[in-house]
């Protein structure tokens, strides 16, 4: 069995910006054992039982320094503990209604979730962030009972692998903190590039090449398809296509070469 703990950034509309829709796949058979490292990596850094982590703000007893140790142990338990991470983007400019566009990486890391679950051959179960959102009820409901609707392959295609989709929130459990700190770290990432943030570059190049070894690699060694998902795959805007083109060479630049290369129009 894989649990899937799912979050967005960037939900704010700000062009050139990216949202990201982001999942961890942990195995069920090292669950318990990254829930007791995590345990003790609170109590060694003395956070307080109630305090909810996030990527931001640490306790207020720790300097900004141990608590990017502290993320930075995480990340390491998590990587030890072969934690995959899936991740969705795409550029506002583009998607225009950041609502839908949650809904789409829904779609699209669920789905990438239940082709990662064919690879180890295990059943699977998808805890979303809860957010306010009058269609997301029914929109998992769908994923249940129909699955993923509108692919360019095939009018709907059920997630036989996906056994439930529920809802979690931070202070549930460890996990829902992880994903927060580790796609906070991405956030973080890149948003210095895309906006050109020089003060902030030299802390983004390391937490990419944190992160990287979370990625799901081809036998080639480049990151899965299924693993960073550039949407749309074909973009008509040349100015667009540019913007997800440098950030490919980013990541690829950090130690994350993605397989997917954002095509032009054919």
């Amino acid at each position: 069995m894989f649990l899937l703990y799912c979050d967005e950034t960037n939900l704010e509309e700000r062009s050139g910006d990216f949202f990201v829709y982001a999942g961890i796949a942990i195995n069920g058979s090292t669950a318990k054992s990254l829930s007791q490292k995590i345990d003790e990596i609170r109590n060694r850094w003395k956070v307080p039982r109630n305090f909810k982590l996030k990527f931001n703000p640490g306790p207020e007893a720790l300097s900004n320094a141990d608590f990017i140790k502290l993320k930075q142990e995480l990340i390491e338990t998590a990587i030890a503990h072969d934690v995959k991470l899936l991740v969705y983007v795409i550029l506002h400019d583009i998607s225009k209604e950041p609502e839908e566009a949650r809904r789409n990486g829904i779609n699209t890391i669920c789905y990438h979730f239940d082709c990662m679950l064919n690879v180890y051959l295990r059943p699977g179960v998808v805890l979303i962030d809860r957010f306010s959102d009058s269609q997301i009820d029914q929109h998992l409901v769908e994923k249940f009972s129909t699955g993923v609707t509108g692919l360019p392959f095939s009018k709907e295609l059920r997630l036989t692998n996906v056994i439930g989709f529920h809802y979690s929130a931070v202070g549930q459990s460890h996990f829902s903190s992880l994903i927060d700190i580790v796609l906070g770290s991405l956030r973080f990432s890149i948003n210095a590039f895309t906006r050109k943030d020089a003060s902030r570059m030299a802390t983004a190049t390391t937490l990419i090449k944190l992160i990287s070894p979370l990625f799901h690699r081809e036998s080639s060694g480049r990151v899965s398809e299924i693993s960073f998902y550039f949407s749309p795959k074909t973009i008509k805007v040349d100015q667009y296509r540019a913007q997800y083109m440098a950030l490919k060479k980013f990541l690829s630049d950090n130690g994350a070469d993605t397989a997917q290369t954002p095509m032009a129009p054919a």
